[in-house]
């Protein structure tokens, strides 16, 4: 009687470890699976996908100021491009313009005020000349705020006649302002001033 009684204990201890380690090995897995789940979570929402020409891309979501001089430079690049790349039609220059205006402060307005009084469109115009823009080098400083870069490019104007190639030089400083459809970038250029604006050669054609 006595050795059945403590059989039946015995069996109830072991039966009582068992039940404590199978709890104990549940709340693992399940705090493994909560974690993993979790990271999971996490890496997905750093993930986004652009669908293009049918394709889904996948792209990272980063810290912006990871990326502030990628995105300096493009927006340096971008106002460039539109205020220097002109052909002979007024729509064409002042689309471009107003674009460029958008992403610089009053010292590009004033640039263009003053060309456009001294005739520098219209003679566009008139004269059937196109103006192009190669891109050499932006420069950035991103260690003090304004971040101040420097920009280095090429002018080709194109006449009836000749070409004629010219080099370009600006220099500013950038500062952060609210992202809109006409500044995806969130810069705005200040203090905008061209160094050097110099013939380089002429070619007939």
């Amino acid at each position: 009687m006595f050795q059945k009684t403590k059989n039946i204990d015995t069996s109830f201890r072991h039966f009582r470890l068992f039940a404590f380690v199978v709890l104990i090995a549940s709340v693992l897995v399940s705090v493994f699976a909560i974690y993993k789940s979790y990271e999971l979570a996490s890496r997905v929402q750093s993930k986004i996908y652009v669908l293009a020409n049918g394709k889904a891309l996948e792209a990272y979501a980063a810290d912006r100021k990871d990326n502030i001089p990628v995105e300096i430079r493009d927006h340096v690049k971008t106002f460039h491009q539109l205020f220097f790349t002109l052909d002979p039609d007024d729509k064409v220059i002042q689309t471009h313009i107003q674009k460029a205006l958008y992403l610089a402060d009053g010292s590009a307005k004033r640039l263009y005020d003053n060309l456009r009084e001294s005739g520098y469109y219209a003679s566009l115009i008139s004269g059937n000349i196109s103006q192009q823009l190669q891109v050499d080098s932006i420069t950035v400083d991103t260690q003090n705020y304004p971040y101040y870069f420097s920009f280095t490019g090429q002018q080709k104007i194109i006449r009836p006649s000749t070409i004629i190639f010219r080099s370009l030089r600006t220099e500013g400083f950038i500062r952060h302002v609210s992202r809109s459809d006409n500044n995806p970038h969130g810069f705005l250029i200040e203090k905008w001033k061209t160094m050097e604006n110099k013939d380089i050669k002429t070619e007939n054609r």
